[in-house]
């Protein structure tokens, strides 16, 4: 008789065999050239020519090839097939503001799957965690390969909330673990006050594409508020009175949208990206349907 043991609580089994034949479809324009077998393109050492593509803002101008360059005026980079290994990078946010409602679980949820994704895929993966102190984060790897799977799944089980660390701060204590160039995943409700710039320029520059994952509690797109009210901050204490919602819930709702807004602007400055998601909206159409027609998986 077959094995039907559940694997984690976190994803069951029949989701995690749909996960297994996706892979992350990151740019690669940072990933080390060590093992994998991609195109890729950057200039590389290895005998097999692949292709050529146009040559774009960012590139290492290393592998122009220069005769085109001169005969047509326009510069093309040469692909190489060659071996690279890219790091596949997760930070959770688990401040306490993720503790409410099911974001944390969805949050855990997406870490699984873009780790099985790696993991299946060749490629180094860890898995950070951030929010109880500001210079401190948890750490999972590196590791590699599906005998890995099972530890993954093990280390988001036990994933909690508590504390008040901005998730920037939370970038700037995992980079000073971290070795290692291909996509950082980070999945978080980014309302703990950051600087969104900082935090993409923080990534970039350790060789990072940035994959922002803003995830919000039904509640938290659609509030409602009725009466008298006293608003608590889960992470500082801080309390706000209200009565009636007035023109509270149209200033929310603003203040809101221009924190996605900078967010994905600020990823997609630095070549990366960003993407709103409900904790209340099913998770398999999320990963196989939004994620895959947004090209973040294929």
């Amino acid at each position: 008789m077959a094995d039907t043991a559940q694997l984690s609580s976190v994803l069951g089994n029949e989701v995690i065999a749909r996960i297994e034949r996706l892979r992350l479809a990151g740019s690669n324009r940072f990933t080390d050239r060590t093992r994998g077998d991609r195109i890729t393109g950057r200039g590389g050492s290895s005998i097999e020519f692949a292709d050529y593509r146009d040559y774009q803002h960012g590139d290492d101008i290393r592998g122009v090839d220069w005769n085109i360059f001169a005969r047509l005026g326009k510069p093309y980079l040469k692909l190489y097939r060659q071996e690279q290994e890219r790091h596949v990078t997760i930070l959770i946010d688990t401040s306490a503001s993720m503790g409410f409602g099911t974001k944390l679980h969805r949050a855990r949820q997406f870490a699984a799957a873009c780790a099985i994704m790696g993991l299946i895929g060749g490629e180094r993966v860890s898995i950070y965690l951030a929010g109880h102190e500001p210079r401190q984060v948890q750490r999972l790897g590196p590791v590699r390969g599906r005998p890995s799977l099972r530890r993954v799944l093990a280390f988001l089980e036990d994933v909690s909330s508590g504390g008040a660390v901005a998730i920037d701060q939370a970038v700037d204590a995992m980079l000073a673990r971290h070795h290692g160039r291909g996509l950082c995943v980070v999945l978080s409700d980014f309302l703990t006050e950051h600087d969104p710039k900082r935090l993409s320029g923080a990534l970039f520059a350790a060789g990072l594409e940035t994959w922002a994952v803003q995830i919000l509690d039904p509640i938290e797109l659609d509030p409602s508020i009725e009466g008298d009210q006293r608003l608590v901050d889960s992470e500082t204490g801080a309390h706000l009175d209200v009565s009636g919602a007035g023109g509270l819930l149209g200033l929310y709702q603003e203040h809101l949208a221009s924190i996605s807004d900078e967010l994905a602007t600020a990823c997609k400055g630095r070549g990366g990206r960003a993407m709103q998601l409900s904790a209340g909206e099913d998770f398999t159409t999320q990963l196989f349907d939004r994620w895959r027609r947004a090209g973040w998986v294929r």
